[in-house]
């Protein structure tokens, strides 16, 4: 089972600390498998943390995470080689392929040598939804604004573009993003973003955005677009998950 037309869910979210566990997978993991359209089995998840170089730790923790929810969960890792013999095969069997935050330029080159960009592509067309935190939601887009370079904040504008936007992360919680990304749009250095608040997603059809959903409440996502040489932004009002496990 796989969706019915290539599906991504970029986010701000999806993890939280749990009482027995580190980590603990929240509403956004849990709607993208939803989206995925599996029943019956189950659920197949892959676990791609390119942007951490491949945390051990991390990576126990998300298989922890996935036992508690009732996935199956295959790590990819890169470092210091793959660790499947066909990357491809295992990507497409997949119903989700989330992947961590970290660094997005280290994960775009990372992912370009391996051909994993074109990988992604290909799931993407399959119906493998693609999903992810932070660096792991501006991948699949045009570029953002990221802390891959430093704590200076920079753009990145040469993700993979399967999304022809620009995409804002963490826009309530690092002060730095939202008027950085106002200037990349307003110069044109971005095209038309897409933002979210943390616990805040946005799923795509295709290409278009059809929902903001979220896991917390009082959250928003948003929409910034160039007009003349100045940025408009207008806030897009999420649906609220059902929680998981509370």
């Amino acid at each position: 089972m796989t969706a019915p037309e290539p599906t991504i869910l970029a986010t701000s979210g999806g993890h939280r600390a749990a009482a027995r566990t580190r980590v603990e997978f929240d509403a956004l993991v849990h709607h993208a498998v939803e989206l995925s359209g599996v029943h019956g089995r189950r659920p197949r998840v892959m676990y791609v943390g390119t942007a951490i170089g491949d945390n051990e730790h991390m990576a126990a923790r998300m298989a922890e995470a996935a036992r508690v929810s009732g996935f199956d969960l295959t790590p990819l890792a890169l470092f210091p080689m793959p660790n499947v013999e066909d990357v491809e095969g295992a990507v497409l069997d997949q119903d989700v392929v989330w992947v961590m935050g970290g660094s997005v330029a280290n994960l775009l080159a990372v992912w370009r040598v391996h051909g994993l960009d074109q990988v992604m592509r290909r799931a993407w067309q399959a119906g493998v939804v693609l999903a992810g935190v932070s660096a792991g939601s501006i991948c699949w887009f045009r570029g953002g604004t990221t802390d891959s370079y430093g704590p200076r904040l920079r753009p990145v504008t040469d993700a993979l573009g399967l999304l022809p936007y620009g995409n804002g992360v963490h826009y309530d919680t690092d002060p730095g993003r939202r008027p950085l990304l106002h200037r990349l749009v307003a110069d044109g250095t971005l095209p038309e973003s897409h933002c979210t608040d943390d616990g805040v997603g946005l799923v795509y059809r295709g290409t278009t955005l059809v929902e903001a959903v979220a896991e917390q409440r009082g959250k928003g996502a948003y929409r910034v677009l160039r007009d003349g040489d100045a940025a408009v932004e207008e806030r897009l009002t999420p649906r609220l998950l059902p929680p998981v496990g509370r």
